[in-house]
């Protein structure tokens, strides 16, 4: 067995509530869809539905994606840390890359139609959203995968590392309740305020996006939820050589 993986056992609430934070998520996204669909003519790059190429983006990447990248340290307890390590990395790059396509979307509906470009709150947000995602993502990948990064610097670096990524996360759940109002507020006006059938769905999606957020934070603050200390020294000793090459004779 890998020094990285743990033997022990997995506590008895988490898989139930892992299993609930998937179901949240899952109906965020069919939400999503649901929503764009039946109210907004659905989805397209070349055309006037090139716009909401954007929100459905938005919410499988910096939403789903994003948060189930933060739950697989507490997901794969027993695995070996390279496996996990690299499985976070890829829902991380994936989430990043559908996030990038749904920002490239917006704008260039913006600069198709002859719109305004990043003057309302929800658009600052997110971009300093997206920019922090990103930074997080360099920051992460130099100091637990770059070769050059000591098991002193990962040491130090690790809380912040988790508490931005939590923090991200957190303003990205944030930033897709505001996009979510304004899109209402610039299509129904006040008819928002008479219970549209659009509004309403709206504000279950809302409600649903808040839920998923708040579940992904529990799980990720339940200390005794996480890999075991020790294991997870042990794996952030190892070097980039036996990361990515891997077991050394020693570690079986």
């Amino acid at each position: 067995m890998e020094s990285g993986a743990s033997s022990a056992s997995t506590p008895a609430a988490l898989p139930y509530y892992v299993a609930f934070s998937q179901l949240l998520g899952l109906t965020v996204v069919t939400v999503t869809g649901a929503w764009l669909g039946l109210y907004r003519g659905g989805i397209a790059w070349e055309s006037a539905l090139q716009f909401n190429v954007h929100p459905l983006c938005m919410v499988i990447g910096m939403i789903f994606l994003q948060g189930d990248a933060l739950l697989v340290y507490r997901v794969f307890r027993k695995e070996a840390k390279r496996t996990t390590k690299v499985l976070h990395g890829l829902l991380h790059v994936f989430a990043l890359i559908i996030a990038l396509v749904g920002l490239v979307a917006v704008f260039d509906y913006h600069k198709k139609k002859g719109y305004a470009d990043l003057y309302s709150l929800h658009s600052w947000c997110g971009i300093l959203v997206f920019v922090l995602y990103f930074v997080q993502w360099l920051m992460g990948f130099s100091f637990f995968l770059f070769p050059g990064a000591s098991f002193s610097l990962r040491s130090r670096y690790r809380p912040q590392h988790i508490f931005f990524g939590a923090t991200v996360f957190l303003l990205s759940v944030g930033t897709a309740l505001l996009g979510l109002k304004e899109a209402l507020l610039f299509k129904l006006g006040t008819k928002y305020s008479t219970f549209e059938p659009e509004g309403v769905l709206a504000n279950v999606l809302g409600l649903l996006l808040a839920c998923f957020g708040v579940t992904v934070l529990y799980i990720l603050a339940q200390a005794d939820w996480k890999r075991p200390p020790q294991a997870e020294e042990q794996a952030l000793s190892m070097d980039f050589k036996t990361l990515t090459e891997g077991d050394s004779p020693s570690s079986q």
